[in-house]
């Protein structure tokens, strides 16, 4: 049972990643009808409508004001699905938003299921989509107002998402919905990262643009920008941005081989150069690659889980396999492949030819390769 007390914060149970909370009877038994078919869900509701079955289901029960509940339920959950009135959730979660990129999802049910409502963090937070699936399960009408859900255009703060593509800064984002959902002439520049974004069953709409380069994309002088690369822009280039967002597709394999016991900071500190010298974004790396003898290297290990990134190696039968220009019988000799980072990169990236062969700096030695989707 959680106490709520003014000026506590709640006690609960975590182990899911929404919460799901009701205070009403018939919120009660919409909540656990909607439980058992939501994953990763957790139950919250009133202690007075006690069923006897609470502790075996894990079911967590309050008693006093649910507004209290609210600042742990916030910090702890990824979404909160709630079935009160849409009022009087606004005005308990007001005091409690920071940011649309760290408040939870809020998702509101009406007492009798009708009406599933994305309320907060639509985009970012998934609002929109728990709204969907929690609609899809009660059988309820799911309601959205995210100008391009609606005008089913490109959301510019989930653009590339689900590839994993990640924004160089968030200040434009919402300058450049505007222009989207407001019908501007958008352009969107690709030069790397995979093609699949437009999802919808019909053309781009007319006022989005593709352009094969910023150059080509800044004569037309459009009021908004989508561009999507891995390197930096040259100077003449950066008025794209001016109005524009850029984002970094997960496009980089980068084949590391070390000594043994490298630290961390010096692996780190090659692959910062090293991309700083061939202007490539940090962000726009996917992942380090090299032999099965380097599984278990801590520093590849550590900076892979810093940056979270993947951590492929391969046998030396497989490294062997891909010609490279610079065989080496020394690296044969003691790792029974001719070459470890250039053939690891290519071998994961499926490029024809590396970006960077082969360059050694210290106990490391560093491979670069794009992967083309």
């Amino acid at each position: 049972m959680i106490a709520l007390k003014e000026g506590e914060f709640a006690s609960i149970n975590q182990t899911g990643e929404y919460a799901i909370v009701a205070i009403t009877k018939h919120g009660v038994e919409i909540a656990r009808k909607l439980a058992p078919s939501l994953q990763n869900a957790d139950l919250y509701y009133m202690s007075k409508f006690e069923k006897g079955d609470e502790q075996d289901c894990g079911i967590q029960m309050f008693s006093g004001s649910v507004r209290l509940l609210f600042p742990s339920l916030f910090q702890a959950y990824k979404g909160l699905i709630i079935i009160v009135s849409l009022g009087a959730v606004v005005r308990m979660i007001a005091p409690l938003l920071v940011d649309k990129k760290v408040d939870p999802a809020v998702v509101v049910i009406d007492d009798k299921a009708e009406h599933v409502i994305s309320v907060l963090s639509g985009h970012i937070g998934g609002a929109n989509e728990l709204t969907k699936e929690v609609a899809a399960i009660l059988g309820a009408r799911p309601v959205i107002t995210t100008a391009s859900d609606v005008q089913r255009t490109i959301p510019v703060d989930l653009f590339g998402k689900r590839f994993g593509w990640v924004w160089e800064s968030a200040e434009k984002l919402t300058p450049v919905s505007a222009s989207v959902v407001n019908e501007e002439t958008v352009a969107v520049v690709q030069e790397s990262g995979e093609k699949g974004w437009w999802t919808y069953d019909r053309p781009l709409p007319e006022n989005i643009k593709v352009y094969s380069s910023i150059l080509e994309a800044l004569v037309t002088k459009p009021q908004a920008a989508l561009v999507i690369t891995h390197r930096f822009l040259d100077k003449e280039e950066q008025a794209i941005l001016d109005n524009g967002v850029l984002y970094r597709p997960k496009v980089i394999a980068l084949g590391i081989g070390c000594n043994r016991g490298t630290s961390k900071e010096e692996i780190e500190s090659v692959i910062q150069e090293t991309l700083a010298e061939l202007r490539y974004s940090i962000k726009s790396v996917k992942a380090i690659c090299s032999i099965d003898l380097k599984k278990d290297e801590q520093g590849l290990l550590e900076i892979t889980d810093q940056y979270g990134w993947e951590y492929v190696t391969y046998s030396p039968e497989q490294l062997n396999n891909v010609p490279i220009a610079n065989p080496s019988d020394t690296v044969f000799k003691f790792t029974g492949a001719y070459g470890v980072s250039e053939p690891a990169c290519l071998l994961y990236s499926g490029a024809p030819k590396p970006i960077l062969e082969k360059k050694k700096s210290g106990n490391v030695t560093i491979s670069v390769a794009l992967i083309h989707y």
